[in-house]
């Protein structure tokens, strides 16, 4: 056959992160690979429940075709805990139940990005979310990220001097590799640029609930009063994955077009997993939930610190994450994060290397990216041993 695929799939890079997380499926493996939250966070016995529930009640509504925005009672529960938390307007804003976190940022990219537009995006950041862009042949300009968040003033220099930016793509808290959060000044000044080079925000906030330390930062999205701001967010990471349920809060000016292309995307996220995620919403106690979630994730986190800081050589530095999944080790120059990974896969333990997370995957990288969440918590701290032992042999041996 001499048919070729559309050129913009020359653009699509097969996921780094992936390959790693296969690799993590070896039997002895340790992983901190996966992207998973900690299975000791699902509420099984609470889904059990309201799956038994659903059954019973006899409701067809759940086990037909659902509204495009949402199941209504769960769209509601998520508006007014958004509204009590951050203050979102809901008499300016939709909430639309999608199919996970990517696909809200699949359609905000679908309504908005042309050929050769631009996209900033910080760097290092979600991989995933690079293909999407480049699906609708964005062009992505990385600017980087530190403790406080996105560079700002870097972002203004990008803007000045590449009007084809249309949007700008952020992961404001406990971001993904990072683990860093935006403050409250960062927020601000990101939102005040895109006003005033009149751009698009795009903040994809999934781990925002598992804040387990420092004080609470509202998203970007509280800040918007002129609808540029689309906010996405999850219940993949606080409720379960295998539900594939996030959610995007936009102005209902774009009501139309989210609709369109929700229907010719999936017609409409699982409506009877909407269900039991609002049974475990509004009748059960949710908080008690989230906190058992934060306490995992504290302990973990202070397990992984604790043991590199021990082990690890001198030259190298951690992220100190209050939140989310992911922290990252940073090395020196001298040690290459692939070869860094392999040789922890052929001693235990399996990583991801920062060049997952960059535009250009062959970049070198000198960090890795571990996340804390998946592996068996008794497992952990071995595992954090193995890596931080191994930065003494690759540092010592090359200098």
């Amino acid at each position: 056959m001499n048919i070729q695929p559309a050129e913009r799939m020359n653009h699509i890079k097969p996921s780094v992160i992936r390959q790693f997380a296969e690799a993590a499926l070896k039997q002895g493996l340790i992983s901190f690979a996966n992207g998973n939250p900690s299975p000791v966070t699902f509420p099984v016995e609470y889904m059990k429940r309201f799956y038994q529930e659903a059954l019973e009640t006899g409701d067809n509504k759940l086990f037909t075709y659902g509204a495009v925005l949402g199941y209504p009672p769960l769209v509601e529960a998520l508006k007014k805990r958004l509204a009590a938390k951050y203050g979102f307007d809901f008499e300016q804003n939709d909430l639309f139940i999608v199919s996970g976190g990517t696909q809200a940022v699949d359609l905000v990219s679908k309504i908005w990005l042309e050929k050769g537009d631009g996209v900033i995006v910080e760097e290092p950041s979600y991989s995933s979310c690079y293909n999407i862009f480049h699906a609708y042949e964005a062009e992505l300009l990385g600017v980087g990220i530190n403790e406080s968040g996105i560079d700002t003033e870097a972002v203004e220099e990008m803007l000045k001097t590449h009007p084809e930016v249309k949007l700008i793509y952020t992961i404001s808290s406990f971001q993904n590799p990072t683990g860093y959060t935006a403050v409250a000044d960062t927020r601000k000044k990101l939102y005040e640029l895109a006003c005033r080079y009149d751009k698009i925000i795009l903040e994809d906030d999934p781990y925002t609930e598992l804040r387990f330390a420092g004080e609470s930062v509202d998203p970007v999205k509280s800040l918007d009063t002129e609808g540029r701001v689309f906010y996405t967010s999850s219940l993949s990471k606080v409720i379960c994955p295998s539900f594939r349920l996030g959610y995007l809060v936009a102005d209902k000016r774009f009501r139309q077009y989210l609709n369109v292309c929700k229907q010719v995307t999936d017609i409409h996220s699982n409506t009877l997993a909407q269900y039991v995620a609002w049974g475990i919403m509004t009748k059960t106690d949710y908080e008690e939930h989230l906190n058992r979630a934060r306490e995992e994730y504290r302990k973990r986190v202070a397990l992984v610190t604790e043991t590199l800081k021990k082990n690890m050589h001198p030259s190298c530095r951690i992220s100190a994450p209050e939140g989310g999944l992911f922290m990252m080790l940073f090395m020196p120059d001298c040690v290459d994060a692939v070869e860094f990974t392999w040789k922890g896969i052929e001693r235990g333990v399996v990583c991801v290397p920062g060049s997952g997370f960059l535009i250009d995957g062959n970049a070198p990288s000198h960090s890795i990216r571990m996340c804390y969440s998946t592996a068996p918590i008794e497992d952990v701290a071995r595992g954090a041993e193995i890596i931080g032992k191994l930065t003494w042999d690759m540092i010592e041996g090359k200098d």
